[in-house]
């Protein structure tokens, strides 16, 4: 004893000192399992920390605003490159129209074109298979797809969003894919999709509308407005999502709502 004294070279109040260090260390390395186990606990959950935390924002106008301008560049970048898509298979319908043959390239872009929007391997006679492509390669205007990620993710604060960058309410069916709903009616088999991305759930939700059987009725009140020299806009195709949600057209109605009272937020 004397010795491990003499060694340490202890004196009383240095013990103190001495105890104050090492419960220092021990509370810091608690802290950092706490963190470790909390990270990991995230992870496990699929939890998506970059998605901002916009109820931490105090005004409502700033709150709506940060949200659209969030979103929209997504929405805006799909958008582009349909617009390219669908510029490309006008003038290759012209040429169809008018008979001009199109040629191995063509004919190869055209087809896989039907096949991104669900279209290929169907027998379908080639003027019917146009106007379809026609009708499916086209924009979701970008008040609707504002309006219904900010209904659908409660503004980005839904745990939906947060854990799964899920703003539409997109839903998958095979166990484990998603989040699972609080509220799933027993015997349901669905649950709430998980995304790498925001912009993969953007993506994702566009190409649901442009080639889903149930929005039909959306791209076919698309269509018509093109035909009638109209360019589409929100308001006008809400109708159309009457399968989007159980609520129909109480769903339908908000959304409408929605888009009125807040098209001052939505920038250009």
């Amino acid at each position: 004893m004397n010795y491990k004294m003499r060694k340490l070279n202890v004196r009383p109040y240095s013990i103190l000192n001495l105890t104050a260090v090492l419960l220092v260390l021990a509370v810091s390395l608690l802290s950092g399992c706490e963190k470790k186990a909390e990270s990991r606990l995230q992870v496990e959950k699929g939890f998506k920390s970059d998605v901002p935390d916009f109820n931490s924002i105090p005004g409502v106008k700033e709150r709506k605003e940060k949200f659209f301008a969030f979103i929209q560049p997504f929405i805006d970048e799909k958008n582009a490159e349909i617009t390219a898509s669908r510029n490309k298979l006008l003038e290759l319908y012209k040429n169809y129209l008018n008979k001009i043959p199109l040629n191995v390239e063509e004919t190869k872009w055209v087809d896989n074109l039907a096949k991104e929007y669900r279209l290929n391997g169907k027998k379908i006679a080639p003027d019917t298979r146009w106007i379809l492509l026609l009708r499916r390669v086209d924009i979701v205007p970008h008040d609707l797809a504002l309006i219904q990620a900010a209904k659908e993710s409660g503004w980005g604060a839904s745990r939906f969003a947060r854990s799964g960058y899920n703003m539409y309410g997109q839903q998958c069916f095979t166990k484990g894919c998603g989040i699972m709903p609080q509220d799933r009616a027993e015997g349901a088999v669905h649950e709430v999709a998980k995304f790498d991305s925001v912009r993969d759930s953007v993506r994702s939700y566009i190409r649901n509308l442009n080639t889903s059987t149930a929005y039909h009725d959306f791209r076919t009140i698309r269509f018509t407005l093109r035909e009638n020299g109209k360019v589409p806009d929100g308001y006008s195709l809400i109708p159309g999502l009457h399968l989007y949600s159980e609520r129909r057209d109480a769903y339908l109605a908000e959304l409408q709502d929605m888009i009125i009272s807040n098209r001052q937020f939505m920038g250009s």
